[in-house]
């Protein structure tokens, strides 16, 4: 349910109408606009009597809402959340760019990646330390010491690190990790995304291979309903019957998330493909659809990549997609 105050309800009135809700027990998720101050009451608003509330002096207006997300829901939050990771921010007609190797493989190649990456524009490093892959015999990353030249290319570019966990074992491993990733397989690992949500560090959560945006958006609650507002969604493609692709990137979900939630919502079209020439045109698209960023794989031998190598663009072909996505963020940005 959401309450939308009058302009200029006093502050005293406010906090007891507050106080009343909170004696129901709900609890109360504020939200001040240029022009409008909301109160979104998250519990069992079944028993509240909506002629009472709008009885209210300071009450405009009161609204149920359907969905069952209510923290990640743009009705509670009409202004776009801005994410800000070691100072560099995403949402809100802020633009980035994460890129780097699907697997962290050794010191000399992570550094030369990060300094390739950054050269060309890129505000964050990813690189997989943890790897969750379909067969037991692949790769299955450096984990702990994967993590340890993740940092040592953060120390030398100065770029934040994204990467991503698997179990809520591993969170101790993640303290310094500047954003962390939960994986299209773990979407709906509920104990870990709780886990997620006590911790103040941004999340990067990617969307499930056969999941719904309502189950996205659900996931996404999880990890805010604990405390952590900090989300940003990433569309990553999903499972169909088309075999051309690794998947097909949904990128009509690109609009529909902006119209449903506050969050960033940026996108990954390396795995959406699966093929590095369908990268630059799959990038693109998701700037003229309104993502807030972009998520791409790099390797400097991706013929000699252990894993994703097909995917992944070289630095030089990187630095080329990223001079038309910063053509294109001005072009959209200027209509």
């Amino acid at each position: 349910m959401i309450v939308i105050l009058k302009p200029g309800a006093p502050e005293q009135d406010v906090r007891a109408l507050c106080g009343q809700f909170q004696a129901q027990g709900l609890s109360i998720h504020e939200s001040t606009g240029e022009h409008t101050r909301l109160l979104g009451l998250i519990g069992d608003t079944s028993r509240v009597d909506v002629d009472s509330v709008l009885a209210s002096p300071i009450v405009e207006a009161v609204r149920r809402v359907s969905e069952p997300y209510k923290k990640a829901n743009r009705k509670f939050h009409p202004a776009d959340t801005v994410v800000e990771v070691a100072g560099r921010k995403i949402g809100g007609g802020h633009f980035a760019v994460m890129a780097g190797p699907c697997s962290v493989e050794s010191e000399a190649q992570i550094v030369e990646v990060a300094r390739g990456v950054q050269a060309a524009g890129a505000a964050f490093l990813r690189g997989g330390a943890f790897k969750p892959r379909t067969s037991p015999y692949s790769f299955q990353g450096m984990r702990a010491e994967g993590l340890a030249l993740l940092r040592r290319a953060r120390a030398a570019t100065g770029l934040p690190i994204v990467t991503e966990i698997m179990n809520t074992e591993h969170i101790p491993l993640f303290s310094d990790v500047d954003m962390i990733q939960v994986g299209a397989r773990n979407m709906q690992n509920f104990e870990l995304l709780k886990e997620l949500g006590r911790l103040k560090t941004p999340i990067l959560l990617k969307r499930g291979l056969s999941s719904t945006i309502e189950e996205f958006l659900m996931s996404a609650e999880y990890i805010m309903s604990e405390g952590n507002e900090n989300v940003i969604l990433c569309e990553r493609g999903i499972r169909t019957f088309e075999p051309s692709t690794r998947n097909t990137l949904d990128i009509s979900a690109v609009p529909m998330l902006k119209s449903k939630t506050h969050l960033p919502v940026i996108v990954d079209p390396s795995h959406a493909a699966g093929i590095a020439w369908m990268v630059e045109p799959l990038a693109l698209a998701a700037v003229a659809a309104g993502a807030d960023g972009l998520m791409i794989e790099v390797h400097n031998d991706p013929a000699h990549a252990k894993s994703d190598g097909a995917q992944s663009l070289t630095p030089a072909q990187f630095a080329g997609v990223m001079d038309k996505v910063r053509k294109s963020v001005e072009f959209f940005r200027g209509l």
